[in-house]
């Protein structure tokens, strides 16, 4: 586990409630955040076959789905379940303190298919 140091607020924990997805920008970064099945998790916010916002889209099953297109990405990994996006993409280190959801910047998927 990493120092606190390198995890920034992003919201309180209130802001994000069960079954909920919310968009956030950090430091340039847009990062979805999602509670589900009373975990938290913080994904890059953006599909990558047109670059719609992630945190409007359905959460079930472990997955969130793109709102455009539908494309599903797995909550915990990132990993493309279904097309037509063909990539995956960025999950972050995310925990709560203190009423506080915090996430670490750096990268912890990368975005090969």
């Amino acid at each position: 586990m990493s120092d606190s140091g390198d995890f920034h607020k992003i919201a309180s924990s209130t802001e994000v409630g069960e079954g909920d997805s919310r968009p956030f920008k950090l430091d340039g970064h847009r990062i979805a955040v999602v509670r589900h099945k009373g975990k938290i998790y913080a994904l890059e916010d953006r599909c990558p076959h047109a670059d719609a916002t992630l945190a409007f889209g359905m959460v079930g099953n472990g997955a969130i789905a793109c709102p455009w297109h539908f494309a599903e990405f797995r909550l915990e990994t990132g990993e493309v379940l279904s097309g037509p996006a063909c990539e995956n993409i960025q999950i972050y280190e995310v925990r709560e303190s203190d009423g506080a959801i915090e996430v670490r910047l750096s990268e912890t998927s990368t975005n090969a298919p």
